[in-house]
């Protein structure tokens, strides 16, 4: 009773002072019917304060109101974001997981670069004659391609087991899930680098001038860079959720190895020739390997590998913000 009065008096609303005059109205009776006080009096007073709690709020203060959690495409280029900003994180995890896979190796990754070279050696002296050119011109047509196929393949692969090799971090440590598609891009490209040291070699030898045109070629490799982070995002949340994705991506990669222009010349294609130009990889492929060989790169190719890059940037953006939650869940 007091406390209506009081709330009435303090400017409460009247719905709270009639709520508290009614629960003391139901109790008074009631405690003086003989039941024991002790009882009565602690739920008179345990339903009086619930009461008085409720209605304590006058219309003049402002309630306390939550703030609105982000959408899921907020969280989604944070994530992004600050995955990309913690780059010290991403390049030592890079650095370890290299160490890890060549350790007590005496060449380390440079045994990846002594397989290509001897590959592109042996199919250069065979293929050159196959294909009906030069060996001059062949063997730097075939390395550059090859080194540039591996280094989208492993992306692809790899990207596969992005979270799912990440597995004891992302369950033990709250880092952005980008971090670790960054990895996988950072760690390819140390071996993509070290694959490099014998562009060097084969200028040298086959006497291939090397001007403004070199910066295409970064410019094409940063460009592999971002398909890199998107594809580990997509095929990465994709096979933790499903694990015969993997597989079934390494089976598409062995065809399409073959039905790009990487070891044979896209001249040999004839009137079929623009099936090739319009293929994604050759188009990656072709930005890279071109001006460093002197040649010219084909009209389409960079139309198409930045079309592709947006397209499968939208679609990941979208996926990844659809299921970023759940990825803890399926790894």
């Amino acid at each position: 009773m007091l406390y209506a009065a009081n709330a009435c008096k303090s400017g409460d609303r009247p719905e709270a002072a009639g709520r508290t005059a009614r629960a003391a109205g139901w109790f008074v009776p009631r405690i003086k019917e003989g039941k024991p006080r002790r009882r009565c009096a602690a739920d008179a007073a345990g339903w009086l304060g619930m009461v008085a709690f409720a209605g304590s709020e006058t219309e003049g203060d402002a309630a306390v109101e939550w703030a609105p959690s982000p959408s899921r495409n907020v969280e989604a280029w944070r994530d992004l974001s600050e995955g990309l900003k913690r780059y010290w994180m991403w390049t030592a995890l890079a650095l370890q997981d290299m160490k890890i896979r060549y350790r007590g190796s005496l060449l380390g990754p440079f045994w990846v670069t002594i397989s290509t070279f001897v590959m592109v050696a042996s199919m250069g002296l065979i293929y050159s004659h196959l294909f009906h050119t030069t060996t001059v011109t062949y063997i730097p047509y075939l390395g550059l391609g090859l080194i540039v196929w591996q280094l989208i393949s492993s992306l692809i692969t790899e990207g596969c087991q992005t979270f799912m090799t990440a597995d004891a971090i992302i369950q033990q440590v709250p880092v952005p899930f980008s971090i670790h598609a960054y990895r996988v891009v950072c760690r390819n490209f140390i071996v993509f680098a070290h694959n490099l040291a014998i562009v060097p070699i084969g200028l040298i030898i086959f006497h291939i001038p090397l001007d403004w045109h070199f910066l295409e070629a970064a410019a094409g490799c940063l460009v592999l860079a971002v398909n890199g982070v998107w594809a580990g995002l997509f095929l990465g949340i994709i096979s933790t959720r499903f694990r015969d994705i993997a597989p079934i991506v390494a089976s598409f990669l062995q065809v399409t190895f073959f039905l790009t222009p990487i070891f044979w010349p896209i001249d040999a294609l004839g009137i079929y020739r623009p099936i090739a130009e319009f293929n994604p990889m050759f188009c990656a492929i072709d930005v890279v390997r071109a001006p460093l060989i002197g040649a010219s790169v084909q009209p389409f190719s960079w139309l198409i590998l930045l079309a592709a890059t947006a397209i499968g940037l939208a679609i990941t953006f979208w996926f990844f913000a659809r299921y970023r939650s759940r990825i803890a869940y399926w790894v």
